[in-house]
Order: C-alpha cells, then structure tokens, then sequence
C-alpha cells in the first residue's frame, strides 16, 4: 500500500501523480525517464511567467483580481489581452516585504543564469520567510521542473493553487507535467483549465487541440 503525504491530498492530479511517482522504483520518483516519450515533449520552454517589466498596480489585490479576470476574458485583441495579464503578474508578485521582494529578484537573476541550486536556495528562503507566497511557490515549481524534479514541481504546485486555484501560470505548468509524464487525459483536463482563465495563453489553445485529438479522437 502506497501512503500519500497528507499534503498532497488537496489536489486530485498531483494525488494521483504522487502515488505514481511514489510506488515506482526509485529511481524513477523524482525525473520522468530518459529518452523521448511524447511527439509533443516539452513543447513550451517552460510554464508561463510574469513579463520582464512588471507594471505598477493598486493594493487591493482581491478586488482588483476579480476586475482583471474578468478584463482578460473580454480583452478585444492580444495586446490588450497581455496588458491585463501583466497586471495579474503583477498583483500576484505583489509583496510588502522589503527582503521578499529582494529575495525575489535574485532568485530571477540566478534563474536566468541557469543557477537553479542558487535560485533555489534563495526561494527556500522566502517561503521560510513568507509562506503564503503564492510566486515563490510558482518559480520554485518552475525551477524544478526546468530540473526535470517533477515530483517537488508538482509538490510546489498545489501549493501555488491551494492559495490562488485561478493561477492559469500554474494550470499549465501541471498540464505540462502530466504530458511529460505521458498522462495525456490530466494534462488536456490541466491545460483547458488554464485557458477558461486566461484564453490567450501562447501555445496552449494549439496543445489542447493536438491532446483533445488523441485522447478524445477526431470529430467524424
């Protein structure tokens, strides 16, 4: 009998992945194995990040997410659409800590650099400092998944999605996972949950075209 860390009880996929990845031999739990296992195998770099220049947005995050959600699903064209996104980017990096948000930086300059064990490091440091840190969660599952680390990557992600289930940066990187993982159907369930958020996700909307084909079969 497999015995799931209660932790990943919250969400039903990386429930699911955990125990997968938890009753396989050992060393198949922390990478995906080698070789090419999916035509589509990491067809997106990495999951969805905030712009390099955030811009500056009010306080009163609750409200103003509620605004912007809305605002992304009615946005007219791209631009529009990638203006609005930024400024979910921006009220969801949003931090009153001083040291958060230097923490912040650096880990993005380390990251940048391909320094994941630095980047790492610091990340563990503001979320001992700042635990309900909703973007430091979100790099730090993106830095292990950049490490092929998909089990703490998906770790990471439910905790980015216990606090914020609207994270569509998140969504993707899950469905990302689940199609490395070969689990085609939760990565296409994944990856239409990012885009009921944000519709105008890059490369996503042509994912679950290809996914929807092969796991629910061309219309005759």
């Amino acid at each position: 009998m497999v015995l799931v860390p209660r932790h990943l009880r919250i969400f039903p996929c990386a429930l699911a992945v955990g125990a997968l990845l938890l009753g396989a031999p050992s060393g198949a739990r922390a990478q995906a194995p080698d070789g090419p296992k999916h035509p589509l195998e990491k067809p997106l770099a990495q999951p969805p990040a905030p712009p390099e220049k955030l811009p500056r947005v009010p306080t009163d995050r609750t409200k103003g997410l509620d605004f912007l959600f809305g605002a992304l699903k009615a946005a007219p064209d791209e631009a529009s659409a990638k203006h609005v996104e930024g400024r979910i980017w921006a009220l969801w990096s949003q931090t009153s800590s001083d040291t958060t948000a230097l923490l912040m930086a650096r880990s993005k300059v380390a990251m940048d650099a391909k320094q994941y064990g630095v980047a790492l490091k610091l990340l563990d440091a503001v979320l001992e400092l700042r635990p309900d840190y909703v973007e430091g969660w979100n790099r730090r599952a993106t830095i292990y998944y950049l490490q092929n680390d998909y089990m703490r990557s998906l770790e990471d992600i439910e905790q980015v999605l216990a606090r914020e289930p609207r994270h569509f940066g998140a969504l993707a990187g899950l469905g990302m996972i689940m199609q490395e993982l070969g689990d085609d159907k939760r990565a296409l369930d994944a990856f239409r949950r990012a885009l009921a958020l944000n519709p105008h996700l890059d490369k996503v909307p042509d994912l679950v075209k290809t996914l929807s084909e092969k796991v629910e079969g061309r219309d005759i």
